[in-house]
């Protein structure tokens, strides 16, 4: 049953977007949302930590949605009382990582709702404690700008510190490899043997899963000696039947490998499925790839980083380390056999852009004009026209700070580049492998591009769906009307309708992750759980809609403020996850 009161929700039903025009942003959305900023809160972490607070709740989250919702993402922005004053973070992705638990516990009584219990814990207490000593970020950072006021000198002197990590994008339960001893579990809470969080690099932060606390780094070389490469993805791929793990590992030279690895769940040994090193290929900022039935798909996109890579150690950061975007650098695939050992069995090429977010890919099969069967692979991800959407990260520009930075991206349009597309390219495997080294001359076919607000950022599905055709994707979006993503969109890939669901003016919801009902059939029969922040208040809540209609089902009321974290993963009670 939705709720009633003042605070809930709104449902809005649009058309479908105009032909799919991929080049025409969507008649509501237009330059108004440069009007309004969300205020630091949703950003910075302003409160002290909590542990085991019992969140009000209104409404009835079902029972069967019981389990522990982790997310991570930057919590504090600046560092006071350092050597040098204050440190301020420049960039939203290197803000100090930190970890949230919403524990969703089954009523005592059938008939009732869940209640929710919420605590968190920061990742990065270290790196704040060189901070502190030094005065400035002695680490390599995602764009932390380059304090005037620090030399070269110890610019340099800092490659010799100890390098501490700040973790802070998504978060791995129970990760096969690492540790596959249990951790012992009472009560309510979910069981998960264990917890990391990753980011873009080869690096993991494991923490306690009960108490969220910071136990130690852990390297992918650990897995495998040949895994000793600095860059890595932070979004891993689940077999959803088996549960085994892929991510790949880059090691820069005067050319990048490649090396795409597969961590057996049930045996804990880590396989090197292809290792590719050729010219056409340089190093470059990738933050998630496809996974299908049989293939393993990456994606290069056109972020290529200077000096194949070395550059990031000059700049001490990655977003400086990236080249100018250039529309004629390509992105370029290649398709892994994961099943056969059979190692690139074809490669081809798209046009120009830049992509964070993978959402899914399938095979499916059919014949060709001479009757015989292909296969085509359909790659389905939130793809932007350059990389402008990293730089209108800043913290300056998303707490509305910095007015000439602003009217910048107002003159030059980065942030109508920055708005993101739903775009499924379909590409058919050749006849027989095509291996040739450095050949990128196939191409695939754009399915379709789907623009904002009618799809988002941050976009999920029905886990039950990975690996196969989906007809629903959930993600947050923009209407115009502020800065900052303001909605959950709910989009039909089929109808190219959606579904929006939108809060007060100032509500911001976090990504959506979807909980599937137990015995349901319907790919959109679950719930969605997002954690919105409520900017006039400075508070926050858990909410709980249905997937069908995004009618607001229930909330857990928090009254302080939980920043805006970046991924998160649900762990159903009594059940490990499959991500």
């Amino acid at each position: 049953m939705a709720l009633s009161s003042g605070g809930a929700g709104v449902i809005h039903r649009t058309a479908k977007d105009e032909a799919g025009d991929t080049e025409q942003a969507s008649k509501n959305y237009d330059d108004a949302r440069w009007m309004s900023w969300p205020n630091e809160g949703a950003f910075d972490a302003l409160e002290e930590q909590y542990d085991s607070v019992h969140l009000q709740t209104k409404g009835s989250i079902p029972s069967w949605a019981a389990g522990s919702l982790f997310r991570t993402g930057p919590g504090h922005s600046m560092v006071e009382n350092t050597s040098r004053g204050t440190h301020h973070v420049s960039h939203w992705f290197d803000g100090f990582a930190v970890t949230h638990r919403f524990d969703i516990v089954p009523p005592d009584s059938p008939g009732q709702g869940c209640s929710v219990v919420y605590s968190s814990r920061g990742q990065s207490d270290r790196y704040i404690a060189k901070v502190k000593e030094h005065g400035w970020r002695t680490g390599i950072s995602f764009g932390q700008k380059s304090d005037p006021c620090v030399g070269i000198f110890a610019k340099f002197m800092s490659l010799f510190l100890p390098q501490e990590i700040n973790n802070n994008v998504v978060v791995i339960p129970n990760m096969p490899g690492l540790n596959t001893k249990p951790t012992q579990q009472t009560g309510h809470r979910a069981e998960v043997d264990n917890v990391y969080i990753s980011t873009d690099n080869s690096r993991l932060q494991k923490i306690d899963p009960e108490t969220l606390e910071p136990l130690g780094p852990a390297s992918q070389q650990e897995l495998h000696p040949a895994l000793k490469g600095p860059l890595s993805c932070a979004h891993v791929q689940r077999d959803p039947v088996t549960g085994d793990l892929f991510n790949f590992n880059v090691t820069m030279g005067r050319y990048a490998s490649y090396r795409i690895f597969r961590v057996n769940a049930k045996s804990g040994t880590t396989d090197i499925l292809a290792t590719i090193s050729e010219q056409e290929l340089p190093a470059a900022y990738i933050h998630s790839f496809f996974l299908t039935e049989n293939y393993v798909v990456l994606c290069v996109p056109s972020t290529h980083l200077g000096w194949n890579g070395a550059k990031i150690l000059w700049e001490r950061n990655i977003l400086d380390a990236i080249k100018p975007f250039d529309k004629t650098t390509l992105c370029k695939w290649l398709v892994v056999d994961r099943r056969h050992g059979r190692g690139v069995v074809a490669r081809f090429s798209t046009p120009a852009a830049f992509f964070f977010h993978s959402v899914n890919a399938f095979e499916q099969k059919s014949k060709d004009e001479a009757g015989e069967e292909i296969t085509d692979i359909c790659l389905d991800h939130v793809e932007y026209l350059n990389s402008d959407v990293m730089h209108i990260l800043y913290y300056d520009i998303l707490m509305g700070k910095n007015e000439a930075a602003i009217l910048d991206m107002q003159k030059t349009g980065k942030q109508k580049a920055s708005q993101p597309k739903l775009v499924r390219y379909k590409f058919t495997l050749p006849a027989h492998s095509q291996t040739k080294k450095g050949d990128y001359s196939l191409t695939a076919e754009q399915a379709f591009a789907i623009p904002s607000p009618h799809a988002g950022e941050l976009p999920t599905i029905n886990p039950s769906r990975a690996g196969q055709r989906h007809k629903y994707v959930y993600s947050i979006c923009n209407r115009g009307i502020g800065f900052w993503m303001d909605a959950i969109v709910k989009t039909d890939v089929e109808t190219r309708e959606a579904l929006i669901w939108s809060g007060p003016v100032g509500h911001t919801p976090g990504e959506p992750i979807f909980v599937p009902r137990p015995g349901g059939t319907d790919e959109d029969d679950g719930v969605i759980l997002t954690v919105v922040l409520d900017s006039s208040s400075r508070t926050s809540y858990f909410l709980c809609l249905d997937a069908k209609t995004l009618q607001e089902l229930g909330r857990a009321e928090a009254d302080f403020t939980i920043p805006l974290a970046l991924h998160g993963a649900h762990v159903t009670l009594g059940q490990k996850p499959m991500l």
